[in-house]
């Protein structure tokens, strides 16, 4: 079965719900047999993950209230991309910055990932920044509740194999590091 084959056609999209954040879309579509029904989706801007390192070879990671899931995150700085921002790494270089007060010029892209692309068509883009160094005063947005600190990679990467780290971006981040920069 050729792709095409799989695809579904859009007849008209509109938005269902709208909030600071994200957008929740119905389309109407027609499907690859010919029938016709709705979509409904989450649709938010791009984002970045900050795998932040300081120069002593630590990691960056923020404590964050999550009120979806009712307790406190341990995780990586994330972020929304912003019209202003010139492009993906500044982006990043922002969130570290607003979320952790942590500064750093050297970024790079580890990979780009679609973590819900059944149900959101969010895109999350992963760097890693180092080091980084506490430079600036943290800017957080009137949503934000957020602590920094920092801890040793292999114990982040130790917190994640042990299921204490639940946060999605950050588990991806630290076991990409793991497989593929490291």
């Amino acid at each position: 079965m050729a792709e095409d084959d799989l695809r579904w056609e859009t007849l008209d999209s509109q938005t269902a719900y709208s909030c600071p954040g994200f957008d929740v879309v119905t389309d109407d579509v027609r499907f690859p047999d010919g029938t016709e029904g709705e979509y409904d989706y989450l649709s938010e801007p791009p984002a970045v993950v900050v795998l932040p390192f300081t120069s002593d070879g630590d990691v960056v990671v923020i404590e964050e209230w999550r009120q979806a899931v009712d307790r406190i995150n341990r995780g990586l700085p994330v972020g929304g991309v912003e019209p202003d921002d010139e492009s993906l790494a500044a982006a990043a270089r922002r969130e570290l910055r607003e979320e952790t007060g942590y500064e750093t010029e050297s970024v790079s892209h580890m990979t780009t990932v679609e973590p819900a692309n059944g149900i959101a068509d969010s895109v999350l883009h992963f760097f890693v920044a180092r080091d980084c160094r506490p430079t600036a005063e943290q800017n957080l947005d009137h949503n934000e509740s957020i602590r920094t600190d920092t801890t040793s990679f292999e114990e982040l990467r130790a917190a994640v194999a042990a299921d204490d780290v639940r946060d999605g971006r950050t588990a991806l981040g630290v076991l990409y590091y793991e497989l593929v920069e490291n």
